[in-house]
């Protein structure tokens, strides 16, 4: 069992835990993330350590309430346990010096952004951050990324904080303003990841994209979560989650994202109709 020592509401339905695993906090890296099982009866879900805590023990685990397990992972509290945490898996982000980055995180995918941009600082590189959401009341982490960017900028879909518009139109109109940019980093929806790749691909311009698919044992055993690169064929688990964007088959990775859909909303649908005090994931 793994406890949680803190929790923290950052917007409407993403909140942040912070839950003791001291081996896990003292070898995670920038872009690992971890697989955790909130009960004996819940699904295993991959999770990405937003920050990490040695002196303490803890890792740092950002998530939106979309679906049944993350809807009963919300329901803990600082005194509850999780049961199972694997971790760290994946490759940590690459750290090398490229010159200027661009780091962008649509949504909960601020969570990753935020260590991979603090990383690629250290190591020398002028980071400049963009982070989206749909309005003001779903960005997060603004405040810690302007402290490990060069600059911030940030957009909503509605116009409600930063500029109007999306992630995309930011980095567009950095490109065409002429700014060097020597790698873009970017994670969150995938229609936006797919967005971006397109758009940098005409310049140039190296683009990696962080892939979340369907995931089961994160040994690269089940095969789950299998995505097409390029002619090749990948386990984000081992050997991502990191890859090149110009090479991601993209309407593959949405079609098996797609998969359980049905099944996915039933469980969600079922779990929220059962009374709260005998839920569990």
């Amino acid at each position: 069992m793994y406890p949680i020592t803190a929790k923290e509401v950052l917007a409407d339905s993403i909140k942040k835990i912070e839950v003791t695993a001291p081996d896990i906090a003292k070898r995670a890296k920038a872009g690992q993330f971890v697989i955790i099982r909130v009960s004996s009866k819940g699904e295993r879900i991959p999770l990405t350590i937003a920050d990490k805590n040695e002196k303490n023990g803890t890792v740092s685990l950002i998530f939106q309430e979309i679906g049944k397990t993350t809807l009963a992972l919300g329901r803990l509290n600082a005194g509850d346990s999780i049961m199972d945490i694997v971790g760290p898996l994946g490759h940590p982000t690459e750290s090398v010096k490229h010159g200027t980055v661009v780091a962008i995180g649509g949504g909960v995918g601020a969570a990753e952004i935020l260590p991979v941009s603090r990383m690629y600082r250290e190591c020398g590189n002028d980071v400049i951050g963009i982070i989206g959401a749909r309005t003001r009341d779903l960005v997060i982490l603004e405040r810690e990324m302007t402290g490990s960017c060069g600059r911030l900028f940030v957009a909503t879909d509605d116009g409600s904080a930063g500029r109007k518009g999306f992630v995309t139109d930011v980095l567009k109109e950095l490109i065409e303003k002429g700014d060097k940019i020597d790698l873009v980093y970017a994670i969150g929806p995938v229609p936006m990841m797919r967005a971006i790749a397109n758009l940098t691909k005409p310049f140039g311009i190296k683009t990696v994209v962080s892939l979340n698919p369907i995931m089961i044992d994160g040994t690269g055993m089940c095969g789950a979560c299998r995505v097409t690169v390029g002619s090749e064929t990948k386990f984000a688990c081992v050997d991502g989650p990191e890859f090149d964007g110009h090479q991601v088959h993209w309407d593959e990775l949405i079609q098996r994202l797609s998969a359980f859909k049905v099944n996915e909303n039933n469980a969600t649908e079922n779990y929220k109709r059962v009374c709260k005090c005998d839920q569990h994931a």
